[in-house]
């Protein structure tokens, strides 16, 4: 029994890394957008087994990064600017809607919990793989929203972010981008601890906006 929790701890951290490897080698522009991803020649290229390039490229398909087509195979998600700027839009009007409720609902159990979530993802920036980075941030996020009180809210703005490759992943090439990412994280829990709603309904606009 111990034998097979090990194993299945071995396989999972194999896949991760795999998962990893794609991922950096794919906003380092090393696999373009639109690129075929062969399984073989993905095994050869990271030096591993035809099931954990497979659990890898399943992994990026959940998360946007990369798509599956039937009977054709993966290839690296192709952005489309228009909807990208669309969604992002939509995210504006929707997050920025509920930033007061957010702010009146935080309790300061709430804001150090936010707290540590930005720790997290800050801890992530300095020691983390882009995968961990990108789940990190999608944590902080959801317990942003939920805050706002409305279940149907976090489940929409979840599923919209799925319309599009992964942002602000697409967006972190530079380390400079991630680690405004995390100030602007603990500027916006600040503006929250302050209970002022109208600065962090506009560090949200800003935020989702990348500027």
């Amino acid at each position: 029994m111990a034998d097979a929790i090990f194993d299945s701890r071995v396989e999972a951290s194999a896949a991760r890394d795999v998962t990893d490897l794609i991922l950096q080698d794919i906003l380092a522009g090393a696999l373009m957008p639109g690129t075929w991803l062969k399984q073989v020649d993905l095994e050869r290229r990271y030096n591993c087994t035809r099931p954990d390039v497979r659990r890898a490229l399943d992994r990026l398909a959940q998360k946007r990064l990369v798509e599956h087509v039937p009977n054709r195979g993966y290839h690296v998600y192709e952005p489309d600017g228009r909807r990208a700027r669309e969604v992002s839009e939509i995210r504006v009007i929707l997050e920025t809607a509920v930033a007061g409720t957010i702010v009146q609902n935080a309790s300061a159990d709430d804001v150090r919990a936010l707290r540590k979530l930005a720790e997290h993802f800050d801890e992530a920036t300095l020691n983390g793989t882009m995968l961990e980075l990108y789940e990190a941030n999608l944590a902080f996020h959801r317990q942003l929203l939920m805050l706002g009180g409305n279940i149907e809210l976090v489940d929409l703005v979840t599923e919209i972010r799925q319309r599009t490759s992964s942002a602000p992943v697409s967006q972190w090439r530079t380390r400079a981008r991630v680690e405004q990412s995390g100030r602007e994280h603990h500027l916006m829990i600040d503006a929250i601890e302050h209970r002022d709603g109208t600065l962090f309904a506009e560090l949200t606009r800003q935020h989702i906006l990348q500027k």
